[in-house]
């Protein structure tokens, strides 16, 4: 029934298994890809024809991870998968901006990847196993896909590369890794790194796309066990070179239309040709609908001709000339910390805000559940390029810009035990034109410092391009939202003085040499540590002290029998605490304890009570208490939060006392004296040996007495 195609390789130190034939037969490609005990389901399928008058790749990559590949059950009250996670949406991302360069030009037709990770052994991260199969299931399918491609993870471990660590390793790992490419070049990058220096960096890059070429082969193996016709390929339309032709006359109008260095002057211009250039046409329907696609291709020449043949760019910079910049801080009042960073026509509105543990995000993955305290969340508002559209939920696009932004500051964040802080920041973009996501890292930096958060060093971020024809190319710095959407390459550095703790690397063309990466890695560094010194004009290290609207957190430990005292039945201690002196408490399970309170007194209070819940009373010491209980032979006083004592009908008076509430009723304040301790280990106590208008202890003042007269 079945016709099983099966190809096995060692990579890694593990057996990397691609099946197909059995499941998913009716998609165009179906592989099932084993890592270990990593499964992961790929399937592609396309639409055999293009919609009419499509002018764009309709791509779609969704990966998703079912709870039930590691045993668990959602969370919830609908007990199923829902929306897709951070996580999900980011890994989607990674399959997709390797595969989308590698699909043919003409090719317009719809295309969908889904890749379900049915199996997770918690060592091996299915998103490397997925991005194998989904390459592999393009690969057998018959699309027009110029692969396949392969990818690795890469790991730093004392000084050595390892390929696809163990989750368990990375906790040991100054890099995480992540590339992908063909058998000629890199197509992408994504990474975090401790502070890696350039030449590092590319070598984690060279090391991973060597060690990816096996399993370049073995999908190539599959293929020509089991892979379906080639597709046939539009032909270009017969009208293109005539309409190639009626625009001709208008390419030194736009040429003079992209000198024009203000954003939207320049778009202005280039409408204006546009309009002149298509009204050129005439009437003819096909040519008509050719035409936008046709000056497209022309603005590409245009610019990128004019980048090669005279070095100079669209806004009249050289290849390595960063933009103006404009660093300031504290911009907002009210805010824990807040930056303004503009670069160029560039803008972003980096916004810190300061919790407690108590805003923790908590976070239920496959490997399970925990709490991240650095959220870094990116919004790209329609106003920010002059255009309206639709305001809704972050899209793909603002979490993968914020992931990359929290990957490049991550490193840098002081420890949990030194700044006991839940981290927010929020980067609002206002003004867009080239590599917002960079001026998020500059005015993330910025804001935390401003917030009083203890950044190791500043980190900045910087934008590469690539311009590149043939054997010509040019590397350009800090590109315009124009050179990334014409160029060749969007190639992303962010770090310190000290290296670089991020890099993002996207291709649009097959492939890059390691000569030009390496090009890249030098002008960037210039550029950032050119960025950093204008930073550094704003604000150059973290203030000495939180933001006076910030809550003060102050931590200090109890011991662990100890805790459910201070938490009390149900909680009731706890929430009493914090009721009364508004202050806000976490406890660890450690007996670690954060209290925190914009106002010193409020934390005072709450820190007084619960030193006073976990304290041992001593003998001769005077606290003050409350009565909770009347009884004929005493009173029970609670003193030091939870403690109860009992102060004998004997000892409530300095007279003897009949009725012992003729003395004292429930719910009075009194102040009492620790006598000792029975054979049970009941505290008593005594209110006759201590002023109850002053707290002085009564038998002190009668051995100073006694003493004076014996003298």
């Amino acid at each position: 029934m079945f016709n099983v195609y099966r190809k096995e390789i060692e990579w890694g130190g593990r057996s990397l298994v691609l099946e197909t034939g059995k499941i998913a037969r009716q998609a165009d490609g179906a592989v099932i890809a084993s890592y270990g005990g990593t499964i992961v389901m790929a399937t592609a399928v396309g639409v055999r024809t293009a919609k009419p008058g499509q002018d764009f790749f309709p791509l779609t990559v969704h990966y998703q991870e079912k709870t039930f590949a590691a045993g668990k059950i959602p969370g919830g009250f609908f007990k199923r998968e829902g929306r897709p996670s951070e996580r999900e949406t980011l890994t989607s991302r990674l399959i997709d901006r390797p595969i989308r360069p590698l699909f043919h030009d003409d090719f317009k037709n719809e295309v969908q990847i889904i890749c379900t990770v049915l199996s997770h052994d918690l060592e091996n991260d299915p998103d490397i196993v997925s991005m194998v199969a989904a390459s592999a299931a393009l690969t057998i399918s018959g699309m027009p896909f110029l692969g396949p491609v392969g990818a690795a993870r890469v790991a730093y471990i004392n000084g050595e590369y390892v390929l696809n660590p163990l989750m368990q390793q990375m906790d040991d790992s100054s890099l995480d890794l992540v590339v992908a490419g063909t058998q000629e070049g890199v197509l992408m990058v994504e990474s975090e790194a401790q502070e890696l220096g350039e030449d590092v960096m590319l070598g984690a890059v060279t090391f991973g796309h060597k060690n990816m070429q096996p399993v370049i082969d073995a999908i190539i193996d599959l293929a020509e066990m089991c892979a379906k016709e080639p597709w046939d390929l539009p032909e270009p339309p017969a009208a293109l070179e005539a309409v190639k032709g009626k625009l001709a006359p208008f390419a030194g109008d736009l040429g003079e239309a992209y000198k024009i260095a203000v954003k939207q002057e320049r778009y202005a211009a280039v409408d204006a040709v546009r309009a002149r250039a298509i009204a050129a046409i005439g009437d003819d329907a096909e040519e008509l609908a050719l035409a936008p696609g046709a000056f497209h291709d022309m603005e590409s020449d245009v610019v990128r001709g004019q980048i090669l043949d005279t070095g100079s760019r669209i806004d009249g910079r050289d290849t390595k000339t960063v933009r103006p910049i404009v660093a300031e801080v504290g911009v907002l009042n009210r805010a824990h910390g807040s930056a303004l960073f503009t670069r160029g026509e560039t803008q972003a509105l980096v916004v810190t805000t300061l919790g407690t543990g108590q805003d923790e995000q908590i976070i239920d993955a496959l490997v399970g559940e925990y709490r991240e305290p650095f959220m870094l969340h990116y919004n790209f508002p329609p106003f920010s390029v002059g255009e309206t559209g639709r305001i809704g939920s972050p899209g793909r696009r603002e979490i993968g810009h914020g992931k990359l932004a929290w990957r490049a500051v991550h490193p840098l964040l002081p420890p949990k035990d030194n700044f006991p802080y839940t981290i927010r920041v929020v980067s609002e973009i206002t003004e867009s034109n080239g590599s917002s996501s960079m001026a998020t890292v500059c005015g993330t930096s910025l804001s935390l410092m401003d917030a009083g958060v203890p950044l190791e060093r500043p980190v900045a971020g910087i934008a590469m391009g690539l311009i590149k024809e043939d054997d010509r190319f040019a590397v350009l710095t800090d590109i315009l939202g124009d050179e990334d959407h014409l160029g060749d390459m969007d190639f992303k550095v962010a770090g310190t003085d000290k290296g670089v703790t991020s890099l993002q690397m996207d291709i649009k063309i097959t492939s890059i040499t390691e000569e030009i990466m390496r090009i890249a890695l030098d002008q960037a560094k210039d550029g950032r540590f050119h960025i950093l010194g204008e930073m550094a004009k704003a604000i150059g290290d973290a203030r000495d002290e939180v933001n006076q609207h910030a809550p003060r957190i102050t931590q200090f430990s109890i011991a662990k029998e100890k805790i459910r005292d201070v938490i009390g039945s149900g909680g009731k201690v706890i929430r009493e605490i914090t009721e009364t002196t508004g202050a806000k408490v976490d406890i660890d399970d450690d007996g670690t304890i954060k209290v925190a309170a914009v106002d010193g007194n409020a934390a005072e209070a709450a820190i007084q009570w619960i030193r006073g819940i976990v304290a041992e009373p001593e003998v001769g010491v005077i606290y003050t208490g409350k009565v909770v209980k009347v009884v004929d032979f005493g009173a029970f006083v609670n003193f030091l939060g939870s403690r109860d004592g009992l102060v004998h009908i004997s000892e409530l008076a300095p007279r003897r006392v009949g009725k012992v509430a003729d003395v004292v009723s429930m719910g009075d304040q009194v102040k009492v004296k620790v006598l000792g301790f029975d054979d049970r280990g009941k505290v008593r106590l005594s209110m006759k040996q201590v002023d109850q208008e002053t707290g002085a202890d009564l038998t002190a003042n009668a051995e100073d007495g006694d003493e004076q007269a014996a003298s």
